[in-house]
């Protein structure tokens, strides 16, 4: 009997595949089956790498979410290269911090252009896809505890992602009965290169540890189950989920 988890001939599209949790989640997508088109601005050599020694196919594609003009080329490549789209994963995300006070309309901007407004259109394109194909598929978008919180010096960040749990509801709502699945993962308190200011201010990684009753930062790999479970058919009754992956750090 074949595994729920199985993803052997799927091809999962992962945006900012390049390295942190994108690169794990491509990853962990590959090791269950998956071939995986990985897009963003800074070329996957380790993720390519990676994804070669599970045996499953890889393409990488150039592209700059900070706006929607990559996404018909994206979806294009994605099925020039496997013939199908089953898997996409919103990952590709950008933070500013600045006092509330002092943000400016620049930085605003960016981030919800990148964090919402370019996933919403990815997910779309994708949809089509996968409804016109007949096939149904899963898209995951990659949300955040500042989805459920405020946080600091945040403001677009917090936004968007607040913004991007409750476009994947919307999304499951329309989407559901057509195939597809639409689900989010909100992770805890990582070590990716958006935390790098958090963990070398002492205080304030003293004061989130503290909190988290794992006790230690998430690692990118801390995710891989949760995301080969959202893509996969294991998760084929799941929708409008934001699955938190966070040590504990909502329970306490």
């Amino acid at each position: 009997m074949a595994s729920p988890f199985d993803l052997t001939g799927r091809t999962a599209v992962v945006t900012g595949a390049n390295t942190g949790i994108g690169q794990a989640v491509a990853i962990a997508l590959a090791q269950a089956g998956a071939n995986i088109v990985a897009a963003g601005r800074t070329p996957p050599v380790e993720t390519a790498a990676a994804v070669a020694e599970t045996g499953a196919g890889f393409h990488a594609i150039d592209a700059d979410f900070g706006s929607i003009e990559p996404i018909a080329r994206v979806m294009a490549e994605t099925i020039d290269a496997f013939g199908r789209l089953d898997i996409l994963v919103n990952n590709a995300g950008i933070i500013r911090r600045a006092a509330a006070l002092d943000f400016t309309e620049d930085d605003w901007d960016a981030v919800m252009d990148v964090n919402l407004k370019t996933a919403f259109f990815l997910a779309q394109a994708a949809a089509r896809r996968m409804i016109n194909a007949g096939n149904g598929g899963k898209i995951i978008n990659i949300a955040s505890m500042l989805s459920f919180q405020g946080g600091l010096r945040v403001a677009s960040y917090t936004s968007s992602k607040s913004g991007l749990a409750g476009l994947t509801k919307a999304l499951a709502n329309e989407w559901a009965p057509l195939g597809v699945n639409v689900n989010a993962i909100a992770p805890g308190y990582f070590d990716t290169n958006n935390t790098t200011a958090l963990r070398a201010d002492e205080t304030r990684s003293r004061d989130i540890l503290a909190r988290i009753p794992a006790g230690r930062w998430g690692q990118p790999s801390d995710l891989g189950g949760a995301a080969v479970f959202l893509a996969s058919a294991a998760s084929d009754y799941v929708h409008g989920t934001i699955l938190a992956v966070d040590g504990g750090w909502l329970a306490r």
